[in-house]
């Protein structure tokens, strides 16, 4: 990125003003290609947490603090500058999921699901893809209807409707 502020500075100075928007375009291509990777990373977490709940048929603190802080961080990282619009919208998560992020989770889920007892193909025929989307769709449209200082607790709220969220929220 330094090679194309260098780039950008010399057009300007130089008046060549068409150059200039070519590499702001590029610039901004790059930047929203690292958001949705940030964004990625956090949506693969969800559901490494979500295939070991699906899986193991329990809820650990540690899972719901991953849950909640993954939702939290796609919230933000999610909307744009313009507070108005996202960089994925919510008829976009079930293809995301599907084609770049489902089969990263369920190899990495195998890793921690029952200390590694299943392999990932063992672990990808055990998971029902269609339950795991449909949780993780319901807690990402969480991020479209509620403020960052709601979504905390409307995200507990879900999390005891999970497998074993009832032992979690009384214990």
């Amino acid at each position: 990125m330094t090679q194309e502020l260098i780039d950008l500075k010399n057009s300007i100075l130089e008046g060549r003003y068409a150059d200039a928007l070519v590499i702001v375009d590029e610039l901004e291509g790059m930047s929203k290609q690292a958001i949705l990777r940030n964004i990625q990373a956090y949506l693969r977490i969800l559901l490494i947490h979500l295939i070991k709940n699906q899986v193991e048929q329990r809820l650990t603190g540690s899972w719901t603090n991953s849950i909640r802080n993954s939702i939290r961080e796609i919230k933000k990282l999610n909307i744009k500058d313009n507070k108005t619009s996202y960089y994925i919208n919510l008829d976009e998560w079930e293809n995301l999921i599907e084609e770049e992020v489902i089969e990263d989770a369920i190899a990495d889920a195998s890793e921690e699901v029952m200390s590694g007892k299943y392999s990932q193909f063992q672990l990808a025929e055990m998971v029902d893809r269609n339950q795991l989307i449909q949780t993780a769709l319901k807690f990402l449209v969480l991020t479209y209807s509620y403020s960052p200082k709601q979504l905390p607790t409307i995200v507990a709220e879900n999390l005891t409707q999970l497998a074993g969220g009832e032992d979690w929220i009384n214990r």
